[in-house]
């Protein structure tokens, strides 16, 4: 599964975009100096997120949407197609 794909996945459970659970967070008081165990148990809890899909989305909380290259233009399951990732919603995705 892509780095974006779980974002996605996100969105379809909870039907709020990873913009929106950044915003929720910083009226939690979490910000990049914020444990990333504090805000996945706070995913965890409150949204019912498993840990591997509550990860990606501590990454975009703590970190923003820029992710490592790695897989971008590869072929595979993990492959993303950009290492900016889209936070707006998956239907507005220009990468799709």
């Amino acid at each position: 599964m892509s780095f974006q794909a779980y974002l996605d996945k996100v969105e379809t459970q909870t039907g709020l975009t990873p913009r929106q659970f950044i915003y929720l967070a910083h009226e939690q008081g979490f910000d990049e100096n914020t444990k990333s165990t504090v805000v996945l148990n706070w995913l965890k809890q409150e949204y019912g997120l498993g840990h591997g899909h509550a990860q990606a989305m501590v990454h975009v909380i703590l970190k923003g949407p820029k992710i490592s290259d790695k897989h971008v233009g590869t072929t595979g399951a993990h492959a993303d197609k950009t290492d900016e990732l889209w936070l707006d919603g998956k239907d507005s995705n220009p990468h799709r």
